[in-house]
């Protein structure tokens, strides 16, 4: 991600199966190269088998003769001529990392550009197949893609290599690799190359064949000196020679540097950005270009090192997605899982009609959520729709059906038109119009917004100075001993059963009531369902509501239920879990944890591990009946062209099966232990944050108060002009966005490169977002910069 440099041009080669001829025609790239005369370096990450048969030392053999620039080395080498998975474990030695690999061959690009001093070139040749092991048993297509460099690959020219060439191609662009060249040998009898040909042109690759080397001669000398020759002859130039590969490598290279400092000029002319203004934007150098993504890292362009045209550094860096991209990413970018099944389901199916249909990922996602997941034991319908802010419309519509119903003639029809939402203030539940309406005008809204509702003020949870405490609004003051209330700890703050007892439950409890007849005393517009963002408010701020209030507010408005009904009561309740739901928070729903369960909530951003969009609201089988009819008018009359659309459902079981696996790792076990508290019988909070990072950062003189929950970190700055609109945040932790290493040699970066990190505020609000399987390392390396940065403020 970070291998990128003006100076370097860098090549992977892959081979489309063993004994391909991959080597043969390495060793004629770096002859052609050196024959240009820039200095060439050939890298074999990992070799196995004697030593007179190594590749690196085939092109040693055959390269000290055509010049004194061509530098060969490998970097991991064993004697068993076997796959390098088995290798390692016969020589009985440590299995080095994926990790380890990448950052020993990212180190070596990074030496070679620094200490050349003119344009070179360099190839770093694979072992076997696409797929071949590498030394942990991680296929070479998965364990090479932090690098993401443009790969050549090597197709087959022997019978069946048309398939093995295409399906390794195939392999390779699921991955998102760059392929800028395809080579292969010509073969008078299976003629491949006219197939392929015909295949790569339709796709726009470059394909070049070359002549197949000379049979084996009977001596060793003569074998040598005709490969001699044979390389000789295919550096000549002439029609499709490796020359004119080498030129054309090149030119790609050229034209990749040329269009990443093309795109900032571009962009800024032409799109117009969500949540942007414009007018705060001084220029293109303001713009972040994002070359790839994968795992938690953006590869961002290095501005500087494009500017100038003798600088060794790299033109990309990685960069760390400290907002999760827009609190999607669930699994990291580029999971391997999540594309194949992506491409399974558009193979199977593309997009295809819904109602009065189904598919078997439909089918199955939504039994998943209603009988395993988020609906288990409330929900009886999942309804689909495309994103968070439609699924809350559809929600919001069911709500208003079924109170409607209910009311019946005892409701005016002038009154249907105004019903209100109640909720909190602070509260988000997307930008389409219908979403905005229910919530209370603020900076998200807009000219034709009409809010109708009511909305209180929540007591918050935060920690500060290492103390726990919540925060009750001047609106409770008179119901509340003290609007700054000291808890046990954070396990008790959440152990909402525990607390139901309490004088701040029975003040929460007067408060609402006493609100809510007074609403109902004035005369104002019915109102019609509670619609509630549970546990954390993202938008307006990572507001992390007392989880007491919700639980309270949920009892007082639907009074008491009789018996076992599974009717809804007083006023049906809208759980929007768009951001909070399926373990964003660590837990998969919210309902447990508060007590209560909705009668609609909605599921998305996590639900498809941050691939493609897709959204299901989840209801309960009374708000269900409330369209039951033989009227085709009083059916639930909404819906898009992409309703249920396979590819996105076959993605989100994919996430949801990872996710699984995810919730009994032991990374996950080892990190509730951590936030484990042995004097409290409630261990259902925790956080992939470390606590002693969040109490140390609590203690800070420039930090109001700190909140984890999940992968969820929020900071809040001292900030007297406090709210939305601050700059606070985001300027005092501008540093973060300077691309430097953490306290070791090797970052956590992919291939090991000094990074920066990326990340978004809510005013005065700075908030970081891991994916959920976000490696240890990774986090406690943010975790140093954000506190060196801090600290020093």
């Amino acid at each position: 991600m970070s291998s990128l440099f003006k100076s370097l041009r860098v090549h992977q080669i892959f081979g489309a199966n063993t004994d391909v001829g991959k080597t043969i025609l390495t060793t004629a790239l770096v002859r052609a190269s050196a024959q240009t005369g820039k200095p060439v370096y050939y890298l074999k990450p990992v070799s196995t088998g004697p030593l007179t048969d190594a590749d690196d030392h085939h092109i040693t053999r055959f390269t000290a003769k055509a010049s004194s620039k061509i530098h060969s080395e490998c970097l991991f080498r064993y004697n068993e001529p076997v796959s390098p998975h088995l290798a390692v474990t016969l020589e009985e030695g440590l299995v080095p990392s994926n990790e380890t690999l990448v950052n020993a061959i990212a180190n070596r690009i990074r030496t070679h550009a620094q200490k050349t001093t003119s344009t070179s070139h360099m190839y770093i040749e694979t072992a076997g197949g696409v797929h071949s092991p590498t030394l942990s048993g991680t296929t070479q297509a998965d364990c090479y893609r932090p690098l993401f460099l443009p790969t050549v690959l090597i197709g087959d020219s022997k019978l069946g290599g048309i398939s093995t060439t295409i399906s390794s191609y195939e392999s390779l662009l699921l991955r998102g690799y760059i392929i800028d060249a395809v080579l292969l040998f010509r073969d008078d009898y299976y003629k491949n190359e006219e197939y392929l040909k015909a295949y790569f042109d339709e796709r726009g690759t470059f394909l070049a064949t070359i002549e197949k080397p000379p049979p084996r001669a009977q001596s060793v000398e003569e074998d040598r000196k005709a490969i001699e020759d044979y390389y000789s002859t295919l550096t000549t130039g002439g029609k499709e020679g490796i020359l004119d590969v080498v030129n054309y490598l090149d030119k790609c290279h050229s034209q990749r540097i040329e269009e990443l400092e093309s795109m900032p000029k571009r962009a800024y002319s032409n799109i117009w950005w969500p949540f942007v203004q414009h007018g705060l934007i001084k220029g293109p150098d303001d713009v972040t270009v994002i070359d790839s993504a994968h795992s938690d890292f953006f590869s961002v362009t290095n501005k500087s090192a494009l500017k100038q045209h003798t600088s060794k550094d790299s033109i990309l860096n990685p960069e760390f997605d400290g907002s999760a991209s827009w609190w999607t990413q669930a699994l990291g970018h580029g999971h391997p899982s999540l594309t194949l099944a992506a491409a399974r389901a558009s193979g199977r199916y593309g997009h295809v009609m819904f109602p009065q249909a189904v598919h078997m990922p439909a089918l199955q996602l939504a039994e998943r959520l209603i009988h395993k997941g988020p609906g288990k034991g409330w929900a009886t319908r999942a309804f689909f729709s495309d994103n968070g802010s439609t699924g809350m419309e559809v929600a919001i519509k069911m709500a208003l059906r079924a109170f409607s119903l209910r009311q019946g003639d005892s409701l005016k029809k002038t009154d249907r038109k105004q019903l209100g939402i109640l909720g909190l203030k602070g509260s988000y539940h997307g930008d389409t119009i219908g979403a905005m309406d229910a919530c209370e005008e603020g900076v998200y809204t807009c000219e034709w917004h009409n809010a109708k509702g009511y909305w209180f003020d929540p007591p918050s949870i935060g920690i500060k100075d290492g103390e726990v405490s919540i925060t009750v609004p001047a609106s409770l003051a008179t119901f509340s001993q003290s609007q700054n209330v000291k808890a046990k700890s954070l396990s008790w703050v959440y152990d909402v059963e525990d607390r139901l007892e309490t004088p701040l439950a029975k003040a929460y409890a007067m408060y609402i009531t006493k609100t809510l007849k007074a609403l109902e005393a004035a005369g104002g517009p019915p109102l019609a369902a509670l619609v509630i963002e549970p546990i954390v408010m993202g938008a307006g701020g990572m507001i992390f509501v007392d989880p007491l209030f919700q639980r309270v507010l949920v009892d007082t408005v639907r009074g008491r239920r009789s018996g076992k009904s599974k009717q809804w009561s007083g006023l049906p309740v809208i759980f929007d879990e768009v951001f909070v739901g399926l373990y964003r928070l660590g837990m998969e729903s919210s309902g447990p944890l508060l007590g209560v369960y909705p009668d609609i909530s909605v599921n998305a951003k996590i639900l498809t591990g941050g691939l493609l969009p897709l959204c299901i609201t989840l209801a309960s089988e009374s708000i269900f009946d409330a369209f039951m009819s033989d009227k085709k008018a009083e059916a639930l009359l909404h819906g898009h062209s992409y309703t249920a659309h396979p590819i996105g459902c076959e993605v989100a079981n994919k996430t949801l099966e990872l996710i699984d696996k995810l919730a009994i790792s032991d990374e996950w076990i080892a990190a509730k232990s951590s936030w484990a508290n042995p004097d409290d019988s409630c261990s259902t909070v925790w956080s992939l944050w470390s606590p002693g990072f969040v109490d140390a950062l609590s203690k800070l003189p420039k930090v109001k108060e700190v909140m984890a929950l999940g992968s969820v970190l929020a900071v809040k700055i001292h900030d007297d002009a406090a709210g939305y609109t601050s700059q606070s945040a985001q300027q005092t932790l501008q540093d973060l966005r300077r691309c430097t290493l953490d306290d070791s040699d090797v970052s956590a970066a992919p291939a090991g490169a000094p990074y920066s990190v990326h990340f978004r505020t809510l005013g005065d609000v700075a908030y970081f977002m891991t994916s959920l399987n976000t490696g240890s390392p990774v986090i406690r390396s943010i975790e140093d910069r954000i506190w060196t940065i801090l600290a020093q403020v």
